[in-house]
């Protein structure tokens, strides 16, 4: 931290970035690249009408999903389970994370996959249905979780730290975001579907719209009174390309992801660039110490490694493994109940649950790894 005060959006901090990426790329892996789609989706819209935009933006997305989204939930079975002996058995963890290690590793995903397969058994599409919702509401304490991660590691990384109330304000405004975006609007019970298995929608309790959104507005003042109180106190606000990722994550991707209907298709891809960024930098700075000065061939061929096993095994859980199954599996004639994709619908809610528990215990400070992402 620097001793004079810098002006503004502590502009003196920001070379501490990523390496090689400078200020500018990070700013777009962190989030700031949705400010450049918003316009060109309103332009396409324009251009060729809603339909068809929806038509390209979903073809390019599904296909670029293999690279991007596929990936980031693979890397993380990767992280999580690498060493599994030493974390479940050694000393490397504390007793309460290796707990959580534990749990996340090897309960989630027992107690999650009997369910799943028992549905898938009963043909129950209603059992189905309550893993869909929970995903579908889990999913937006994942993306602001990881926008308060934007906000605390990469400020942490220009030496400007958070308070323990600061952090208790921005985790407030992350949980209250999340929360209005499933509540609002209210949700009365209705038929959905999910990859061809439709469902009925659990109903809203009366009055969860309101509340929550005046939680949202209240943390929303809250987080900014803090902001002003930090910038009074040391002259300055949190340095502008944390505060922007975190900004977007959580108004743009998560409380008002329906600002335009192309950005829904967008904002998966969004977030996982977000995630692969500190993957890179965990990862990076790891190999960077292992192989000491000046090795960066062997940094290369570590991250090159990782990134192939990723897309491989992000290829065999939510593309190659569900279409066998579907393909073998699944009556056509009669057409099963749970319609024709069941298996990649209930594998593809499996792998995003288990993978919002496995980041829980990744991304914690007690995680002796995190280090290496201020390194």
């Amino acid at each position: 931290m620097t001793t004079a005060p810098a002006v503004g959006f502590a502009a003196a901090s920001e070379p501490r970035s990523a390496s090689h990426l400078g200020v500018f790329g990070e700013f777009m892996l962190v989030g700031g690249a949705t400010l450049l789609l918003l316009p060109l989706a309103w332009l396409l819209r324009a251009r060729v009408g809603l339909d068809s935009a929806e038509f390209m933006v979903g073809f390019v997305m599904f296909h670029a999903a293999h690279v991007i989204n596929d990936p980031h939930f693979a890397v993380t079975y990767l992280l999580f389970y690498r060493d599994a002996r030493q974390r479940a058995f050694g000393k490397a963890l504390s007793p309460a994370q290796r707990a959580r290690f534990w749990f996340a590793g090897l309960g989630v995903p027992l107690a999650l996959g009997g369910f799943i397969a028992y549905a898938l058994a009963r043909h129950s599409a209603s059992k189905l249905g309550f893993v869909f919702q929970a995903m579908f509401f889990l999913v937006g304490w994942h993306y602001v979780k990881q926008g308060f991660g934007v906000v605390t590691v990469l400020s942490a990384r220009r030496g400007v730290r958070f308070s323990a109330g600061e952090r208790r304000a921005v985790l407030a405004h992350c949980i209250s975001a999340w929360l209005f975006a499933r509540a609002n609007p209210r949700d009365l019970g209705r038929e959905s579907s999910s990859d061809g298995v439709i469902f009925n929608t659990l109903p809203h309790p009366p009055g969860l719209d309101v509340v929550t959104r005046i939680a949202f507005i209240a943390s929303t003042l809250g987080l900014a009174f803090v902001l002003l109180r930090k910038w009074r106190r040391e002259g300055r606000f949190p340095p502008l390309v944390p505060l922007a990722g975190f900004l977007i994550t959580v108004w743009l991707w998560t409380a008002f992801s329906k600002l335009d209907p192309l950005l829904v298709y967008v904002i998966p891809a969004l977030h996982s660039i977000q995630y692969l960024y500190f993957v890179l930098l965990l990862r990076g700075n790891e190999a960077k110490e292992k192989s000491g000065p000046p090795s960066f061939q062997s940094v290369r061929r570590s991250l090159g490694l990782l990134a192939i096993s990723a897309v491989a095994l992000g290829w065999l859980l939510l593309r190659g493994a569900p279409e066998l199954l579907d393909s073998n599996l699944v009556l056509h004639d009669p057409i099963d109940l749970l319609g024709e994709t069941p298996y990649f619908a209930a594998i593809y809610s499996f792998v995003n649950i288990h993978h919002y528990f496995m980041d829980a215990v990744i991304w914690r400070r007690e995680n002796p790894d995190t280090r290496f992402l201020t390194a």
